[in-house]
C-alpha cells in the first residue's frame, strides 16, 4: 500500500464478473462513452493493472499479447490497452503508476511494447520513453496486408531496457495482427 493506494496485477482469468464490470464502468466513464464492446474485448486476455484508492478502482491498464511483423521477424509484443484514470483522479500521477506496472509486464514477457495513443495520452507515453514509430504501420487483414496511414504518428513503441529488439523504421513497416474493431 502506498498512501492509501493499492496496485494489483491480475490476469483476466483471475478477475471476477464484478471486477470486470467495474473495469468496464471505469473505462466507459473515462472515455466519455466512446469505449465500445470491441474496445473492451481488446483489453481482455492479458494482464490488468488495477489501481485502487480507498477500495475503489481509480485507474486501469492492460497488456495483451500481439504479433507484430517487422523486417522478416514475428515479434512477441506486449500491446498496452485501456489505460484510463477516473475523471476526478486525473493529473495525480495514476497514469504513471499504471504504465510503470504495464512496462514491468512488457519487460518481463515481451521483446517489444506497443500502443496507440490518443492526443491526451501521448505526453504520458513520450515522457516515459515510448517513441512514435517513424515508419509505416499496417495490418495483416483477412484480405492480406493493408497499410494504415491514419495510425502513423499515434502508434508508439517501447523496447525494454537491457533487452527487447532494436527496430529501424527504414527496414520496413510494422505489420500488426488482425482483430475486429479498431485494429490498433
Amino acid at each position: 500500500m502506498n498512501g492509501g493506494r493499492d496496485v494489483f496485477l491480475r490476469h483476466t482469468a483471475q478477475l471476477s464478473e464484478g471486477e470486470l464490470r467495474r473495469v468496464r464502468e471505469l473505462l466507459g466513464g473515462a472515455f466519455a462513452g466512446e469505449f465500445g464492446d470491441e474496445d473492451f474485448e481488446h483489453a481482455l486476455g492479458g494482464m490488468h493493472v488495477l489501481v485502487h484508492e480507498g477500495g475503489e478502482l481509480v485507474a486501469h491498464g492492460s497488456v495483451v499479447q500481439r504479433r507484430v511483423l517487422h523486417a522478416g521477424r514475428a515479434l512477441r509484443t506486449g500491446y498496452v490497452e485501456a489505460v484510463a484514470v477516473r475523471g476526478d483522479r486525473r493529473r495525480c500521477g495514476l497514469g504513471g503508476v499504471v504504465m510503470e506496472a504495464a512496462e514491468g509486464v512488457v519487460g518481463r514477457a515481451y521483446v517489444l511494447g506497443a500502443l496507440s495513443a490518443s492526443a491526451d495520452g501521448a505526453r504520458l507515453y513520450a515522457g516515459r520513453g515510448w517513441r512514435v514509430w517513424g515508419g509505416e504501420i499496417g495490418v495483416l487483414g483477412p484480405g492480406g496486408p493493408e497499410r494504415l496511414p491514419e495510425e502513423e504518428g499515434s502508434t508508439y513503441v517501447w523496447t525494454p531496457p537491457g533487452g527487447g529488439v532494436l527496430l529501424d523504421p527504414t527496414t520496413g513497416p510494422l505489420w500488426f495482427d488482425w482483430r475486429d474493431g479498431d485494429v490498433l
